[in-house]
């Protein structure tokens, strides 16, 4: 379980595919508190440390997680954003994130607010998972690589996302270009709701 308040950036170091399984090895500030088995979410994908060196951790991404997620299109330098997995004795900063991904969106506009950005994204609408809770709704939750934020200005197909300063500047969003493919997970809360509903 995580809460879509993203640590830092993660540098990718080296991939490697092992029959429909892909290795990545990462180099960020807090390897050296990393365990084996911890989970960490790597742009909002909950994946395992599976080895250690002195400076990086590698993870593990099965096919059905390439396909459904932009881990796919990584090359080594990227960076991604990571958050290790929540305490249960702080402060909820953002939401509650699964680090289970639903599908992905691309960046189909970016507006200078004068010192903020507006990001816009387009997502495969599905009639039947809308009804399912995949869906967006003003001021509602939904994680962008990892990052809880505020939806605004929804559509079917679309949402927007206000991106403040500090957001821009340690997240990926700072490398987001129109096209840019990223991760999405829509709020569990709308998909309960949405599953309650069904069975009344």
């Amino acid at each position: 379980m995580f809460s879509g308040i993203v640590e830092e950036c993660a540098v990718l170091v080296a991939v490697v595919k092992e029959r429909e399984n892909v290795h990545f090895t990462f180099k960020c500030s807090f390897v050296n508190e990393l365990k084996i088995d911890q989970s960490v979410s790597h742009n909002g994908v909950c994946l395992t440390v599976v080895s250690l060196t002195d400076d990086t951790y590698t993870v593990t991404a099965m096919k059905e997680t390439l396909e459904r997620s932009n881990l796919g299109l990584l090359e080594v330098g990227d960076e991604v954003n990571v958050e290790r997995s929540m305490m249960m004795n702080g402060r909820l900063d953002g939401h509650i994130v699964q680090g289970h991904v639903d599908q992905t969106a691309t960046c189909i506009d970016i507006k200078d607010a004068e010192g903020s950005y507006y990001f816009t994204f387009k997502y495969a609408f599905d009639k039947e998972m809308a009804k399912r809770g995949y869906i967006t709704v003003d001021k509602g939750s939904v994680t962008v690589n990892g990052v809880s934020l505020t939806v605004c200005n929804p559509t079917e197909d679309t949402f927007q996302v206000a991106i403040i300063p500090y957001t821009f500047e340690n997240t990926n969003f700072h490398a987001f270009r129109i096209g840019s493919v990223v991760n999405i997970e829509f709020d569990i809360i709308g998909k309960y709701i949405s599953r309650i509903n069904k069975l009344i």
